[in-house]
């Protein structure tokens, strides 16, 4: 099933604390049985495979640098409340930029949940692709 992901929730990948932040580094899907169909190493760094979109979709996480398959992210300002992290991200889908508010909440040592309340009320779970 294809699963659209809107790049606006990337950036809560990385609204923890500087050290939980770090954690978060790597790729992240919504099963590991996707992350072969999403990812593949080159030159010894993730990156999407060319299909990527057309499975589950997934982020790559590098630092403050948040990339989808039609988006990237960088995080401008984050809010860390202990079990939950606010962040505003700056978002380009490569037309336009937008800053977006985001939530990410920890629900175990990889997984997560990024959640959104406007435009739209969105909430997805990740793993973390062990790559």
């Amino acid at each position: 099933m294809k699963t659209i992901v809107p790049m606006v929730l990337l950036v809560l990948m990385v609204a923890q604390s500087p050290s939980q932040a770090a954690d978060l580094n790597g790729a992240w899907t919504v099963d590991t049985a996707s992350c072969g169909q999403v990812f593949t190493k080159e030159d010894n760094k993730l990156a999407f495979k060319p299909d990527a979109d057309m499975h589950a979709g997934g982020l790559i996480v590098r630092g403050k640098q948040i990339t989808g398959t039609f988006q990237k992210c960088t995080v401008k300002s984050l809010h860390d409340d202990g079990a939950n992290a606010k962040v505003i991200a700056s978002c380009s889908d490569g037309v336009s930029v937008s800053d977006i508010a985001f939530e990410v909440t920890f629900s175990g040592e990889n997984m997560i949940t990024l959640s959104s309340k406007e435009p739209v009320p969105v909430e997805m779970r990740y793993v973390r692709c062990p790559l």
